[in-house]
């Protein structure tokens, strides 16, 4: 739900996902992105999204929380980078459209700043094609981020993204959904490694740390990566290697630079958030 008059906020649109526009998608299979858009008030959703996304959230009640929280840190994250100068973002599982997207933050502080969604869900690539259409600087295109150099290669990165200029690389909620086997860690180094100093990557990932319930019980109710890849601290600390982190470092999602009194209760908000900065090599 993005505020009236933004590229995102098609009022016909927003009001029912486009079901016949990509035969891929298929909306009685329920989808993360989708979820995570039910969960943070969004309309571009299936029935079988809400019915999961609704088992989901009375085993754990937080997850509408905490998906606000993450969404709400991204925009904070991309705000910092584009503080700091940056004027491109790759924002990788980006998502559907929401409030505060991360075109809308970034060229609120840059006019000109380059922005490039990447989703492997058509919805995610079908809307945007559709609501970006007019926008020179933003697109968005459908991807596997476990393909680094399909994305990186890909003809809207090229024709926007300079990598001889600092970028935000952008994971939000999203390296959780890749397991092991994947090797994550070489997927980041794959995105980051050539970045110009000055660069940032944002990551935000759920932590088996803090989780307030067993896996085991979200297992039967949603069959997927997402409860299968859960790392802790250190794991997550890890794939910023070649980057200072920003302070305060890989925190809960609302302790990281919050513009308001963090909550005191911190029990559901199981996701450690960090931005690191690439600096010049010695």
């Amino acid at each position: 739900m993005s505020a009236a008059g933004t590229p995102w906020s098609d009022p016909v649109a927003a009001d029912r996902p486009a079901v016949d526009a990509d035969e891929r998608i298929d909306p009685s299979t329920p989808h993360p992105a989708r979820m995570y858009d039910y969960w943070i008030g969004g309309k571009q959703n299936f029935a079988a999204d809400r019915e999961v996304g609704d088992r989901m959230a009375e085993a754990m009640p937080g997850l509408p929380l905490l998906a606000r929280a993450n969404r709400a840190f991204l925009g904070r994250a991309v705000r910092y980078a584009a503080g700091q100068g940056v004027k491109q973002f790759l924002d990788l599982g980006a998502g559907l459209p929401a409030s505060g997207n991360t075109h809308e933050i970034a060229q609120a502080a840059h006019p000109d700043a380059a922005v490039v969604y990447v989703d492997n869900d058509p919805l995610v690539s079908v809307h945007g094609r559709a609501l970006l259409a007019d926008q020179a600087r933003t697109r968005v295109f459908e991807a596997d981020l476990r393909d680094p150099k399909a994305v990186l290669t890909h003809p809207d990165v090229v024709s926007l993204i300079d990598f001889e200029q600092p970028v935000a690389v952008l994971l939000a909620a999203v390296l959780h959904f890749v397991t092991d086997d994947s090797d994550p860690a070489g997927i980041v180094a794959a995105f980051t490694e050539g970045l110009a100093p000055g660069s940032h990557l944002v990551i935000s990932h759920a932590t088996s740390d803090l989780l307030p319930v067993e896996t085991d019980t979200l297992r039967p109710i949603y069959r997927s990566s997402a409860t299968g890849a859960l790392r802790t601290h250190a794991e997550i600390s890890s794939f910023f290697e070649g980057f200072d982190l920003v302070s305060p470092g890989v925190v809960q999602l609302p302790l990281w630079r919050p513009d308001t009194e963090p909550p005191e209760d911190l029990s559901q908000y199981w996701m450690y958030a960090g931005v690191g900065l690439k600096q010049e090599k010695p």
